[in-house]
């Protein structure tokens, strides 16, 4: 999946997350949000847990347990976007998701662009499991937030590459 940020939005990706230890990763959907839970000295993610909404508003008390328990440095939303960069409707579903992320909780939070993140989440379960066929897709949430929250942490690490200079 290319690790670009999202653009359209507001949170964006900051320059500066050195201070990232530990991030909370979100694959935003209307039915469920599959979260990941990722080091950023590793660079690797692990598939946490799925949260269905409620009336396809989220689970606020679930995130907030979340946020509680792992204590993460960042949050990292996924933001599908059309293969034009063009906006879907899952679009503005997914930033009004992160324009709430940021009223509820005091901790920075970033967007990435997500389109591919399901396809390769899904290609990583048949690498695991080459007899299995399709995967539930609840579980394949899970691993595309893992996905989303692994891309991150590799364009975070290309752009303080291209910002040290070579010494």
């Amino acid at each position: 999946m290319p690790a670009t940020p999202d653009h359209g939005s507001k949170a964006g990706v900051s320059p500066q997350p050195a201070a990232c230890r530990i991030a909370l990763g979100f694959d935003f959907g209307r039915i469920r949000i599959g979260v990941a839970v990722g080091e950023a000295i590793t660079g690797l993610a692990r598939p946490l847990r799925i949260l269905t909404t409620r009336q396809q508003r989220p689970d606020w008390d679930a995130i907030a347990r979340l946020i509680a328990e792992w204590q993460p440095d960042w949050l990292v939303v996924g933001v599908p976007r059309h293969a034009d960069d063009s906006a879907s409707a899952t679009t503005t579903a997914a930033l009004r998701f992160v324009r709430q992320l940021q009223e509820r909780f005091p901790l920075p939070i970033a967007t990435i662009d997500e389109r591919l993140s399901s396809w390769e989440a899904e290609q990583r379960g048949y690498q695991a499991n080459p007899g299995r066929r399709r995967q539930n897709d609840a579980a394949l949430d899970a691993r595309a937030a893992a996905v989303i929250l692994e891309s991150w942490f590799n364009q975070q690490r290309s752009l303080a590459s291209w910002a040290t200079p070579n010494s």
